[in-house]
């Protein structure tokens, strides 16, 4: 997502919601919150909440129901339920289909585990950091060649501190040094990129935003070497998830309430469901239901019918390739002239 080359829409009357940049800047207050319970539990609880946290985000059931899941249905829900969308992108996505199923199925039989989880992390730090940025530019209002500094520092310093928490455990310890070396590195050039490009943002907001996409990076850095992976991950996450989540559910209030175009508006109409409460209900227990009984589900059935188990083919199989394609998508149906961004305006 990205709201720099878009000027502020001249919606109807009838379809005036607008992402207020306030409110996604308000979302980073995350960052000094988890900053300080990290403190208060260093200094005063004996670090009794970090022995209670899970050592990732990824082993805690809830936050996979709250976070990354739910935002990632929610879009590929907007995509498919709406027939103009999917017309107008379906060969994009067949293609995609199809390089995804080369690459994961022919590709696995010579490439290494760990090449496909780097490659697959590089993605997801890429685009969660791509959209927090591609926002802040419609205020920045960044040279070209400050922005793509300030993203790809923050990308690359974001991807060692992602290997550095989710394979941790098989790292020895000259290989930890050399990430946590690496990583602060970027992290002390990020800062002073940063402290040089603000002289072009005009505007203490623009400032603020800019900031606080450095200190996402930052923060989660000093989060990881202090090993507290849990809150490390948690930042970008939330802040990414929700901030999709105010662009997803203004898109379609402007889209569906004067009326709906599409099954689930209709129905949620007829209900008498407020559309602000549709999409993220219905993701989140989409996310509940095939976090939680999709892969016996389709086990038990694969044993039944084929006598054959497969194992993990919601949570690694179809959650995979909505997560792979949601990366993807993303990256072109809010772009400006998109058939979504004309039920998208911003207000400060």
């Amino acid at each position: 997502m990205s709201v720099h080359t878009l000027p502020i829409q001249q919606l109807p009357e009838t379809r005036k919601l607008a992402v207020s940049f306030r409110l996604l800047l308000g979302l980073y207050a995350i960052i000094p919150l988890c900053v300080l319970l990290q403190l208060l539990d260093s200094g005063f609880w004996q670090h009794t909440l970090q022995e209670i946290l899970p050592s990732s985000p990824n082993n805690l059931f809830l936050f996979q129901i709250l976070f990354g899941t739910p935002h990632i249905i929610a879009s590929s829900v907007i995509l498919a339920t709406n027939r103009d969308y999917f017309k107008t992108y379906q060969a994009k996505l067949g293609w995609m289909t199809l390089i995804l199923a080369v690459i994961f199925g022919v590709g696995s039989l010579f490439i290494s585990y760990r090449v496909f989880y780097v490659s697959v992390a590089a993605w997801t730090v890429y685009h969660v950091l791509k959209q927090q940025h591609g926002v802040a530019r419609g205020v920045c209002h960044l040279p070209n060649w400050a922005f793509y500094l300030l993203l790809w520092l923050s990308v690359i310093a974001g991807l060692f501190v992602y290997v550095g928490i989710f394979l941790k455990n098989s790292l020895d310890v000259q290989q930890v040094l050399w990430i946590k070396s690496i990583a602060g590195s970027l992290c002390a050039l990020l800062v002073l990129s940063a402290a040089y490009c603000q002289r072009y943002v005009n505007t203490a907001f623009g400032r603020w935003f800019l900031w606080s996409n450095v200190l996402l990076v930052v923060s989660s850095f000093y989060l990881y070497v202090q090993q507290y992976y849990f809150f490390a991950i948690l930042v970008p996450r939330l802040v990414h998830d929700a901030t999709a989540y105010i662009f997803y559910v203004t898109h379609d209030y402007n889209k569906h309430h004067a009326q709906p175009q599409n099954f689930i508006y209709r129905a949620a109409e007829r209900c008498r469901l407020s559309i602000f409460v549709v999409l993220p209900l219905l993701s989140f227990l989409l996310a509940f239901v095939l976090q939680a009984y999709g892969d016996n589900v389709i086990s038990y059935l694969t044993q039944v019918i084929f006598g054959v188990e497969i194992r993990k083919a919601i949570t690694l199989g179809l959650l995979g390739y909505l997560a792979l394609m949601h990366y993807y998508t993303e990256a072109f149906t809010w772009k400006h002239g998109s058939p979504y961004r004309q039920f998208i305006s911003f207000a400060k």
